[in-house]
C-alpha cells in the first residue's frame, strides 16, 4: 500500500530500513483473500509482535486485521502504507491457529478471515488487561480400568501417556460413561504436560463432560468453552487457554480452533451430530478440522460414539485409524435387548396391527414391565409440538394454508373450553374453516405426531404415572430413577439415574424417509444414542420395518457393519465420503455463469441444476478424492473472480456437506 516513509513521529527513515508487517485485513471479499504488507513505524515496533490485533487503512477505510508475521522487506515494489495503530500487544493469533485455519479455508474454497471469525472471539479490553494466573499443576496419569472393556483401550491409554500419537475411532458400548472414558483419555495427555482438546455437541454434554475431567484434573486444570457463556466471560477462558493456564479445553463447535499449548489431543465425541456442521462460511465440520489439526501438529486423534459415520469408517479403512472396539461377548453382555415391530410372526399372530399402529402392544408391554419395576421408561418421538403436520382427512393430501401455502399444525389445548383450531406454521394465521382444495372435505387428520400430543396419550394410557416432556426450548440435562414416561425429541433425550428401564422408539418412517443421503445414518445415530441410555436389562422397542439395515443395525448393536454398508453404497453412488462433493446455489443466471468458468479435473462432473425455490436453483459438483484439494482450488478462484467484478447476485458454495439434496 502507497505511502511516506516516515515515523509516526515524523522521523525521515528510508522506507527500506523499516520493518514490514503481513497482515490478514477483515474485508469479506474473496479476492481479497491474501496477506498485504504494511510498514511498522519505530514507536510501533516493540507492540506489533505476531498474532496481535492491528488497524490499517484499507481502500480509504480503516479496518481491523491480524498481524501474520514479521519480514525483512516486502515484494510489493512500491512505498508502503504504516499500520495506524496496534489495537493490542496481545498475540491472539498462534502460528499453529493461522496455519489450520489456512488449510481449513483452503479446504472448503473459503477465505482465511471467515475463518479466524470462527476462531478468535472479539476482544474485551477489561477482561484483556487482566492476568489468567499460573499454570495448573500437572495431574496424575488416570486409571486404564475404564478402558479394558476394549481390547486396544488401555492400549490408546498407554500411547497417549507416552506421548506417541495415536488415531482411534472409538465405539462407545450401550450405557458407557463416555463422559468418563474421555476424561481419562485428556488425564492422559494432561499428565504428560501437554494439552487436550475435546467437542462436543451441546451444553448438556460439555457439563457432564467437566464434572468428569474436573475430579480427574482440577477446577484449575480445565476450561469450558461456549457460545452461551457470554461475550465477556468466553473471551476470559478463552484467553487463559492462549496463556497456556489450562491443559484441558472442553468446548462445542467453536472450541475446534481453540488455541491449546503443545496439543497432544484432539478428541469429538458424537462426530455425525449435525451441530458439529459449522452454519457459517466456509462450513466446515468438527471432524475435519480436528482431523487436519491432528495431522498439521502431531496430536493424537480420538474420535468416539455410539454410533459410526461413514466418514470416521472411512478413516479406519484407508488405514489413517484404527477402531476401539468391545468383544461381542462383551456387548451380548451390556447391550439391552432391541426389538423390531414385525421383526417375528409371533408378533403379528399376538398383535395383528403392530405394523401399522404407533404404539403395538409389545411396546406397551415393555413400558408396563419396566414400570413395574420402577424404572423410568423413554419415549422418542422424532417432531416436537402438539400435531405438526396436518393433512386431507379424505384425500391424504397435505393441509396447507390459504394465504401463503405454509403446512397446518394444531397447537394443542383449549380456549374457552373449545379446542384450539389449526394454524399455519410459517404465517402464523388461524384457520378455522379449512377445506380441502382437491377434494372439499373439511375434516383434518395428523400427519405426523409430536411429542406434547404423544405425551398426553401416554398420561391417559398410564394414568398417576409422571409424564415428562424434553425437547425444543425446554430440554431436560436428568431425570431421577423411579416410574415416570419421558416424551423426548432426537437430541433431547435426558440421562436417567440408574439407566431407563425401555426405550420405545416411534414413528420410525419419519426418520428413514426424510429425503437426504444422510437418512439412514442420522436415524440409526438417533436410536443408538437413546437406546444407550437403557440399562442391559431393560428393552428397546423400535417402531420401523425389521427389514430395513438401521433397524437390524440396531437389533445386532453393530453400527461397525452399518457404517462399511453406507460407505459401499456411497462409493457406489459417488456420494461423500467417496468421493469430495460442491453444492453451488445461486439464481438460474449466476449459477449458469458459474458453471460455465468452472475448469474442473479429469475426474469432475456436474449434476444438475434443479430448482430450489422459485429464484434459485443447485448443482452439485463432484470429483475423486484424490482431486479435491483441486475442486476447493477452482471453486474459490471463481468465486474470487465474481468478488473482484462485484457480481450482485449471491452464490454460495459448500464442500462436503450435510445435506446434498
Amino acid at each position: 500500500m502507497a505511502g511516506k516513509a516516515t515515523t509516526r513521529r515524523g522521523e525521515q527513515v528510508p522506507a527500506a530500513s523499516l520493518p514490514v508487517a503481513r497482515v490478514c485485513v477483515d474485508v469479506p471479499l474473496a479476492h481479497l483473500d491474501r496477506p498485504f504488507d504494511y510498514q511498522v513505524s519505530t514507536d510501533q515496533d516493540a507492540d506489533a509482535v505476531p498474532g496481535c490485533r492491528v488497524r490499517v487503512r484499507f481502500a480509504g477505510q480503516l479496518v481491523d486485521g491480524y498481524l501474520l508475521e514479521r519480514v525483512e522487506s516486502s515484494e510489493y515494489g512500491r512505498k508502503l502504507t504504516f499500520l495506524d495503530r496496534v489495537i493490542s500487544p496481545e498475540p491472539v493469533l498462534s502460528p499453529e491457529v493461522a496455519e489450520l485455519a489456512r488449510v481449513v479455508a483452503d479446504r472448503y474454497a473459503g477465505s482465511l478471515i471467515d475463518v479466524l471469525r470462527m476462531a478468535i472471539p472479539p476482544r474485551h479490553a477489561r477482561v484483556e488487561a487482566k492476568p489468567s494466573g499460573d499454570p495448573a499443576p500437572v495431574p496424575d496419569a488416570p486409571s486404564d480400568e475404564g478402558w479394558s472393556r476394549y481390547p486396544f483401550g488401555p492400549n490408546l491409554l498407554d500411547a497417549l501417556r507416552s506421548g506417541r500419537a495415536a488415531r482411534a475411532v472409538w465405539q462407545a458400548l450401550p450405557a458407557e460413561d463416555w463422559p468418563a472414558r474421555m476424561a481419562e483419555a485428556a488425564a492422559s495427555v494432561a499428565s504428560t504436560g501437554k494439552g487436550a482438546l475435546v467437542v462436543v455437541p451441546d451444553h448438556r454434554d460439555l457439563a457432564r463432560l467437566h464434572q468428569a475431567c474436573a475430579a480427574l484434573v482440577g477446577e484449575a486444570g480445565v476450561v469450558t468453552l461456549s457460545a452461551d457463556l457470554g461475550p465477556s466471560e468466553r473471551y476470559k477462558r478463552w484467553l487463559a487457554v492462549r496463556r497456556g493456564a489450562v491443559r484441558v479445553v472442553l468446548g462445542t463447535r467453536g472450541a475446534s480452533f481453540a488455541p491449546v499449548h503443545d496439543l497432544g489431543l484432539v478428541a469429538v465425541w458424537d462426530d455425525g451430530d449435525d451441530l458439529h456442521a459449522e452454519p457459517r462460511m466456509p462450513y466446515p465440520n468438527v471432524r475435519d478440522v480436528l482431523v487436519q489439526r491432528s495431522h498439521l501438529t502431531g496430536a493424537s486423534l480420538l474420535i468416539g460414539g455410539f454410533a459410526r459415520t461413514a466418514e470416521a469408517q472411512l478413516l479406519v479403512d484407508s488405514g489413517w485409524a484404527h477402531e476401539v472396539v468391545a468383544a461381542r461377548d462383551t456387548l451380548r453382555a451390556v447391550a439391552p435387548r432391541v426389538a423390531a415391530v414385525g421383526d417375528n410372526e409371533w408378533q403379528d399372530v399376538k398383535d395383528p396391527a403392530a405394523r401399522s399402529a404407533r404404539l403395538p402392544s409389545i411396546a406397551f408391554d415393555a413400558a408396563r414391565a419396566a414400570l413395574a419395576a420402577d424404572t423410568p421408561v423413554l419415549i422418542q418421538v422424532p417432531r416436537r409440538g402438539y400435531v405438526p403436520a396436518l393433512a386431507c382427512g379424505q384425500c391424504r393430501s397435505p393441509a396447507r394454508c390459504r394465504r401463503c401455502a405454509g403446512p397446518l399444525a394444531l397447537p394443542g389445548g383449549t380456549q374457552d373450553g373449545v379446542p384450539r383450531p389449526a394454524y399455519c406454521r410459517w404465517c402464523g394465521a388461524t384457520e378455522a374453516a379449512y377445506r380441502c382444495p382437491n377434494c372439499g372435505s373439511r375434516r383434518l387428520r395428523g400427519q405426523v405426531i409430536g411429542a406434547r400430543r404423544t405425551a398426553e396419550e401416554l398420561g391417559r394410557a398410564f394414568s398417576g404415572v409422571p409424564v415428562r416432556t424434553s425437547g425444543g426450548d425446554e430440554v431436560l440435562s436428568a431425570v431421577p430413577g423411579g416410574q415416570s414416561l419421558v416424551v423426548a425429541t432426537p437430541g433431547a433425550e435426558p440421562v436417567a439415574e440408574g439407566g431407563y428401564g425401555a426405550a420405545l422408539l416411534l414413528d420410525g418412517w419419519a426418520l428413514l424417509g426424510r429425503a437426504d443421503l444422510r437418512a439412514a445414518e442420522e436415524t440409526l445415530r438417533r436410536w443408538m444414542t437413546a437406546a444407550a441410555l437403557v440399562h442391559a436389562a431393560g428393552r428397546v422397542v423400535v417402531v420401523a420395518d425389521s427389514s430395513l439395515a438401521p433397524v437390524q443395525a440396531l437389533v445386532r448393536w453393530d453400527p461397525v457393519w452399518h457404517a462399511r454398508q453406507e460407505l459401499a453404497a456411497r462409493a457406489e453412488l459417488g456420494f461423500p465420503p467417496a468421493v469430495r462433493m460442491a453444492t453451488v446455489d445461486g439464481s438460474p443466471d449466476a449459477l449458469a455463469g458459474v458453471l460455465e468458468e468452472l475448469n474442473l479435473p479429469g475426474t469432475g462432473e456436474i449434476l444438475g441444476p434443479v430448482p430450489l425455490s422459485e429464484d434459485k436453483e443447485r448443482a452439485l459438483v463432484r470429483v475423486s478424492r484424490t482431486e479435491g484439494r483441486a475442486l476447493a482450488t477452482i471453486l474459490a478462484e471463481v468465486l474470487a473472480v465474481r468478488s473482484a467484478r462485484k457480481e450482485p447476485d449471491v452464490v454460495r458454495v459448500k464442500l462436503d456437506p450435510l445435506e446434498v439434496i
